[in-house]
């Protein structure tokens, strides 16, 4: 079942595929059908830590990059893995899951719904993972036998904590308090918060520039987040202590690095929460020639983390960018 919403040219409609473990996750499919372009592979959009879709819908002053992307004509599908946005849980899913769930068992899910519900006939998909959904991107990619994934796009995400901003180092340095704190409310708590920093630049600076970003509607912004899971906080912790992430004995960036998968990075500049030797390292650690690095922002204008979907510079210097790598003839890399 979905439920279908039009906002100009492009439509928007919700299915729901159930995850094999107690949840209904969200897929939100975007497209203009007057532009599909039905030769183009499903472009699968995967949002991050504390993160759910909206974001990636919701520009403050113009079309958000799935809406951008699908003007462009791609089939956009914005996904929802447990605990994110509008997926569902039911009373027999696991209280506790970690990174390599969201990866495996969520991700694949998804794609498998995306493939599912799909206009365009395709074997595979295009990911882009945002934030801690390149994550997500990379254990699927690199962890699960038979993934779908075609060619990646790494928008502002971590693979190996190569740089870390000094606040996220001393919250690492206890990883236990991570798991015992419970954060809740996360949205009400921003809306009141939101108007009292974007008064002081400098508290936001990690997170996003105000001058290149527009605030006035705390309402839509706060809906971009979601309240974070203990478990997750706790592994994250450990993982910006070692510096891989390693589970159950298993490096993902030695098993990155074997991927011969395109990808595409972009790196915010002046990223506080993804620092910019971090957001690379997965580019870094591959040694194949299908590797791109694309740099938002600049030393007169840097970006910030959040800048990458709703700053005045996103569309000129990463909507565009990104929807050109995806236009690039898919027959030169397999479009099955």
């Amino acid at each position: 079942m979905g439920s279908e919403a039009t906002r100009g040219e492009v439509e928007l409609r919700t299915h729901f595929v159930d995850n094999g473990d107690g949840w209904r996750l969200a897929l939100h499919r975007r497209h203009a059908p007057d532009r599909l372009d039905p030769r183009r592979r499903p472009v699968v959009m995967v949002p991050g830590f504390a993160m759910n879709a909206f974001i990636l819908g919701f520009h403050p002053r113009g079309p958000g990059i799935a809406e951008y992307l699908a003007l462009a004509g791609f089939e956009v599908w914005c996904v929802e893995l447990r605990a994110q946005g509008q997926s569902v849980r039911s009373s027999r899913a696991r209280r506790r899951f970690g990174l390599e769930d969201l990866g495996t068992v969520d991700l694949a899910a998804a794609i498998e719904g995306v493939r599912r519900h799909s206009a365009v006939q395709a074997e595979r998909v295009d990911v882009i993972g945002c934030s801690l959904g390149a994550t997500y991107m990379f254990i699927q990619a690199a962890w699960w036998p038979t993934h779908r994934i075609a060619r990646m796009i790494n928008l502002g995400g971590p693979l190996r904590w190569t740089a870390v901003h000094p606040v996220l180092k001393g919250l690492a340095a206890a990883p236990p308090l991570w798991s015992a704190v419970r954060i809740r409310g996360t949205r009400r708590i921003a809306r009141g918060v939101l108007p009292v920093v974007a008064r002081v630049p400098r508290l936001l600076s990690v997170y996003m520039t105000p001058a290149i970003c527009d605030l006035s509607r705390p309402d839509a912004l706060v809906q971009t987040v979601d309240d974070p899971v203990p478990a997750i906080n706790r592994q994250i912790a450990r993982w910006i202590r070692r510096g891989d992430l390693v589970i159950d004995g298993r490096n993902l960036t030695e098993d990155v690095a074997r991927l011969e998968l395109p990808l595409m990075t972009v790196v915010a500049t002046g990223d506080g929460i993804v620092p910019e030797a971090t957001a690379a390292s997965a580019h870094d650690a591959m040694a194949h020639d299908r590797r791109t690095l694309l740099y938002a922002g600049d030393e007169q204008r840097p970006m910030a983390h959040a800048d990458l979907f709703i700053s005045d510079l996103a569309e000129a210097q990463v909507f565009e960018p990104i929807a050109r790598w995806l236009a690039r003839d898919a027959a030169s890399d397999g479009r099955g």
